[in-house]
């Protein structure tokens, strides 16, 4: 079983906990704040390699990145 397969039953048997709308909400929670750290850690890892700086920050705040929408 993958490390992927063990998360997806992880996250099962977590939900089929829930309960509640106030238990679902820390569950969501909880998971935000697990992929924001994971987010910041890679983050960190980029300024202390040098791949990110403050030059390339104000580069990325100038720029518009969302993807446009198509019409039928």
């Amino acid at each position: 079983m993958t490390y992927s397969q063990m998360a997806q039953l992880e996250l099962m048997n977590a939900a089929a906990n829930v309960n509640s709308q106030e238990e679902l909400d820390a569950l969501r929670l909880t998971l935000s704040i697990f992929f924001a750290e994971r987010a910041q850690k890679a983050i960190d890892k980029m300024w202390e390699e040098g791949t990110l700086d403050q030059a390339k920050l104000d580069e990325l705040r100038g720029q518009h990145l969302r993807t446009p929408y198509q019409t039928a």
